[in-house]
């Protein structure tokens, strides 16, 4: 029956998904935010509603392995996902079509990978206000990122808004819905992928026990994969929709806003730093998430590549680094 549970929850989480993005794509064509901005902080952020339910709801089963395994974990699927799709569109060459403004955005994820590394080495015992103080320098470099980003990026898409004034304009907005329309529909569906995370942590902390695997092995590769799953259907809706600054987007926001939920389950886990009480195995996943994380802006600043082969070299290494980091997971 939990595996049912888990399936049911899952497929619920695909289609709430195909909305979010579908939605999301109308209000980069009817707003003048554009897709970065639209894939960074609403698609970003409501493709990881399953890992907060997912996380605070294993806080709450007293299994802070699965909720920091699966926030890590999304972050490392998140970025297979992107390589992966890549791979398979290497002759569109994706990473030159996206907009340079999302280095920032690779950085900012990147610095809070570094900082998780750091806090899982070190295992600070001091709190404040009962959250461990690695958290809140996490989300004071958070909120200090963000804040930039969001103004960077409004002058890039305005920028971009003007140029594409001259050109492909208008002729595709009467497809969409209004924006209020879209609004609701954004907001339904992202009700929709929090309750089904909900189902999702349940039920993965029960197959944790019957499959005898671990919690970390667990949170980092089955509930980390299954909740990442509105992440690689915003992806793919995304590119079908040829948007690919959305997709793009929508993954890198995804894995700088599951860096946030870490500090809402410190808060609600009470018996100290959630961090100082979690396996080291978890610096596994931090650190591959970095290296990944440098390929990819590696990917994005690059001029062109002499072939096809050389395009696809980092994001061949960016799959690899998963499974290693699985492999290693999964023995250690």
């Amino acid at each position: 029956m939990v595996y049912l549970i888990f399936g049911l929850a899952a497929v619920v989480t695909v289609l709430a998904a195909i909305e979010l993005s579908n939605h999301a794509d109308a209000l980069s064509e009817k707003t003048s935010l554009g897709g970065l901005l639209v894939g960074t902080l609403l698609l970003g952020g409501a493709t990881s509603l399953p890992e907060v339910t997912t996380s605070l709801s294993s806080v709450f089963l007293s299994n802070p392995d699965i909720a920091v395994g699966n926030m890590l974990g999304s972050n490392l699927f998140n970025l297979f996902i992107i390589a992966g799709f890549d791979l398979l569109l290497r002759k569109y060459r994706i990473y030159k079509l996206v907009n340079r403004g999302h280095l920032y955005t690779a950085g900012l994820g990147l610095a809070l990978s570094s900082m998780m590394v750091i806090a899982l080495e070190r295992k600070t015992e001091y709190i404040f206000l009962g959250v461990g103080i690695d958290s809140f320098l996490i989300a004071f470099v958070y909120g200090t990122g963000m804040f930039a980003i969001s103004k960077i990026s409004k002058m890039e898409s305005a920028l971009q808004a003007a140029d594409e004034q001259i050109g492909v304009n208008h002729t595709n907005s009467a497809k969409y819905p209004t924006i209020k329309r879209t609004v609701i529909g954004f907001v339904l569906a992202a009700v929709a992928i929090m309750g089904a995370g909900t189902l999702l942590s349940i039920s993965g902390d029960r197959i944790a026990e019957i499959t005898g695997l671990g919690s970390t092995f667990v949170g980092s590769f089955l509930m980390a994969a299954t909740t990442s799953l509105p992440e690689a259907v915003a992806v793919l809706i995304a590119l079908k929709l040829r948007n690919v600054n959305l997709a793009i987007g929508s993954i890198l926001g995804s894995n700088i806003f599951n860096m946030l939920i870490l500090v809402i389950t410190d808060i609600a886990y009470r018996k100290g730093p959630i961090l100082s009480d979690v396996s080291r195995s978890h610096e596994v996943t931090a650190v591959m998430i970095s290296i990944m994380s440098l390929l990819l802006m590696y990917s994005i600043a690059r001029k062109n590549a002499p072939s096809r082969m050389m395009y696809s070299v980092p994001s061949l290494f960016i799959v690899i680094g998963y499974f290693i980091a699985t492999y290693l997971l999964f023995n250690g």
